[in-house]
């Protein structure tokens, strides 16, 4: 009996998937088999069998196969993990892109100690035993007070919980005093670094109109000299497209061993000028082919960097195990895998629903902490929605995907791009770009080459 399976033609094979997130690659011949139903009596019976693409029966295929399929949807196991803290929408730079928020649309203001304390007893309300409280903006050491009160208060009320602490931030107000204290609370911190001093300073100003790089390296050098890890993410914007090794370069230069190659999200001030800073879905995938073309020549010559794209799509691919990342799960990880606490006490289900919000649109705001509960925002009519609308077995366009199994939607950026909740546009920017990377790994894989550094990545 043959299960079903999604399919992709690639040159002279055919690439096929389940839900259980398998795949094969497979000729023509057996593709024909596979589709008409015909006897399969060659080697590639029992890998056909061992991926869940053939079976005998439906009793031992469902019996085999849950586990593979409990293992691509562990997140749904756990309550909501990531808790997000926006202490404050002010911040000591203007960088081109913020999607943080729109100068534009809203006022400036800081999360205040009661609503704080109101917000971490919310989050502790979570039942998973392991809760990761993560600190954004703006910039969250322009309130740095307020995030300090939250680490000690917590410290003192989470009992039994296990709790693990994230910050997002510039860096550039990390004192001696705050790396102190960062070390001591063992905080992981990621920063933005978006390229060599040229691209940096386009992309990151600060208020004076003056470019951030040369204060950046100067932090990650004090972070360095504390023994302090430091993580960075990179931001991609129109003038990015033609310098994708230098981009590179930089990175392994300061010591960093991976990189976040991200496309711009159309959200906040990115969407206003979007024909200024944007590109289309195929720029960016050209650039980003050529950037992972460079880094496995890099790990060739025994430089150790990794893209972190793809190996949140190879964990799932190779392994079958779901890395937790928001935008890529099914359901996605609005509320039911992170909620983000506004500085003015309002609740959401995603810092991409708070972003929506300073752009003027409410739609997925939960409640806030003066009147709701942990569990009156989980049971909300928006959080429920918003599961519904980011499933992907049950979206026309994704169904039917052979990506399907590795992807996500995000209602949000639904919303804000297409006035529906629902994915229906296929030709829309994100769909193409995780479509451009996932053509791009499975490429690689095909070709087999590289797949000992795509297989070290994930071990």
């Amino acid at each position: 009996m043959y299960n079903f399976f999604n399919f992709k033609k690639f040159n002279d094979k055919y690439l096929i998937t389940n839900d259980m997130g398998r795949y094969m690659f497979i000729d023509k011949d057996i593709f024909k088999s596979l589709v008409f139903g015909y006897e399969i009596k060659d080697e590639l019976e029992s890998q056909l069998h061992k991926n869940y693409f053939i079976f005998d029966d439906e009793y031992s295929f469902s019996e085999s196969c849950k586990y593979a399929l409990r293992d691509s949807k562990n997140y749904l196991f756990e309550s909501t993990v990531l808790h997000i803290f926006v202490l404050t929408n002010s911040c000591n730079m203007k960088c081109i892109y913020c999607q943080a928020k729109d100068e534009e649309h809203i006022n400036k203001s800081y999360m205040n100690k009661e609503i704080a304390e109101k917000s971490v007893n919310i989050a502790l309300s979570s039942p998973s035993k392991c809760l990761t409280f993560e600190f954004q903006g703006g910039e969250p050491l322009c309130n740095f007070d307020i995030l300090k009160h939250i680490v000690l208060y917590t410290e003192e009320n989470k009992r039994d919980k296990i709790v693990s602490y994230n910050l997002v931030s510039n860096l550039l107000l990390a004192n001696d005093e705050i790396l102190d204290f960062l070390k001591y609370y063992n905080i992981n911190i990621s920063t933005s670094l978006d390229g060599d001093k040229r691209i940096h300073d386009y992309n990151r100003l600060l208020l004076n109109g003056d470019g951030s790089f040369d204060y950046l390296v100067g932090k990650i050098e004090k972070f360095k000299n504390k023994n302090i890890e430091l993580s960075a993410i990179q931001t991609t914007t129109k003038k990015s497209l033609a310098y994708s090794k230098q981009i590179i370069d930089s990175y392994v230069d300061l010591g960093f061993s991976s990189i976040f190659l991200r496309p711009l999200t159309r959200l906040g001030t990115a969407a206003r000028i979007w024909d200024e800073i944007g590109y289309t879905a195929e720029e960016f995938i050209e650039f980003y082919s050529k950037s992972l073309d460079y880094i496995m020549e890099l790990n060739k010559q025994g430089v150790h960097i990794k893209e972190i794209h793809a190996l949140i799509f190879l964990k799932k691919i190779l392994h079958g195990v779901a890395e937790n990342y928001m935008e890529l799960r099914s359901p996605c990880g609005a509320s039911i895998g992170q909620l983000a606490y506004f500085y003015d006490g309002n609740i959401f289900t995603c810092d991409e629903g708070r972003m929506l919000y300073e752009m003027g649109n409410d739609a997925f705001k939960l409640g806030n902490v003066f009147d709701d509960t942990y569990d009156t925002i989980i049971k909300s009519p928006t959080c429920k929605t918003t599961c519904i609308a980011s499933l992907l077995e049950s979206q026309l366009n994704c169904s039917d995907c052979v990506y399907q199994a590795y992807c996500g939607t995000c209602p949000v950026l639904n919303l804000a791009q297409d006035n529906d909740l629902f994915f229906k546009n296929i030709s829309s920017f994100r769909c193409k770009v995780y479509k451009g990377i996932l053509d791009k790994l499975f490429l690689i894989l095909n070709d087999g080459k590289h797949l000992n550094i795509l297989e070290r990545w994930v071990e």
